[in-house]
C-alpha cells in the first residue's frame, strides 16, 4: 500500500471500505413521503496494522509525517482502486515500542477537481508536471483547463507568478473566470 510519498513495509493486516448515499425524506401531505436520492458521499477506507522489527517505531514517525502533510494524495491499495484522498485519522493501538507499533487509520476519497498532480483515470486532468501542456514549434507552451481549475492552481503548478500568468494571456477578460477547455499561455 501506498499514500503520498509512504510505501508500507507490508500491506495492514485488516482493512474496511464503506460507500454511502445521503438521502433526503420529504413529507407529503396524508402520511406518505418521497425520498430524495443526494447522490453518493465519500468513501470511507480504515485499516489496522503493525509494524514489526528494530525500525518499527521509525516506520510510524515516518507514517506520522505523512498525515501532518496537507492536502490530497494518491491512495494505492492492493484491493481497491486508487484514490485521491485525505488522511484523516491515524492512531496508536497501544504505547508504541520500538521494535513493535500498533495503528489504525482513515482515508476519505475526495472528489474535488483541484490541481493536485493527480490524474484521475477518463479525466485527463494536467499535473504539475505539465501533462496538459502544449509545446508549440514556436517556443510557447501551452496549457489547457480542466475541471476545478483556476488560474491560480495553474501559475502554482507551472512555478510563475499569477501576475505574470495575467499577463501573458490578454485574452483573458476576466481572471477570476476561465472555462474547461480553453488555452492559457504559460511561456
Amino acid at each position: 500500500m501506498r499514500y503520498k510519498e509512504f510505501t508500507w513495509p507490508h500491506n495492514p493486516r485488516t482493512y474496511t471500505i464503506e460507500y454511502q448515499r445521503s438521502m433526503a425524506v420529504n413529507k407529503v401531505p396524508f402520511g406518505r413521503y418521497h425520498l430524495q436520492d443526494l447522490g453518493p458521499t465519500r468513501r470511507v477506507m480504515r485499516g489496522e496494522g503493525e509494524f514489526v522489527g528494530e525500525d518499527a517505531y521509525a516506520q510510524f514517525q515516518k507514517l506520522a509525517s505523512v498525515f501532518y502533510r496537507e492536502g490530497p494524495g494518491l491512495l494505492v491499495h492492493p484491493v481497491w482502486q486508487c484514490a485521491k484522498a485525505y488522511f484523516v485519522e491515524l492512531s496508536l493501538r497501544q504505547e508504541p515500542r520500538r521494535d513493535y507499533v500498533s495503528y489504525t487509520f482513515t482515508f476519505w476519497e475526495t472528489f474535488e477537481e483541484e490541481n493536485t498532480g493527480i490524474t484521475m483515470a477518463g479525466t485527463g486532468s494536467a499535473s504539475s508536471s505539465g501533462q496538459g501542456s502544449t509545446n508549440t514549434g514556436t517556443g510557447e507552451t501551452w496549457h489547457t483547463v480542466e475541471r476545478g481549475e483556476s488560474l491560480w492552481s495553474i501559475a502554482q503548478a507551472y512555478g510563475i507568478s499569477l501576475t505574470d500568468l495575467i499577463t501573458r494571456n490578454p485574452q483573458i477578460k476576466n481572471p477570476n473566470y476561465i472555462r474547461v477547455g480553453e488555452k492559457v499561455r504559460i511561456s
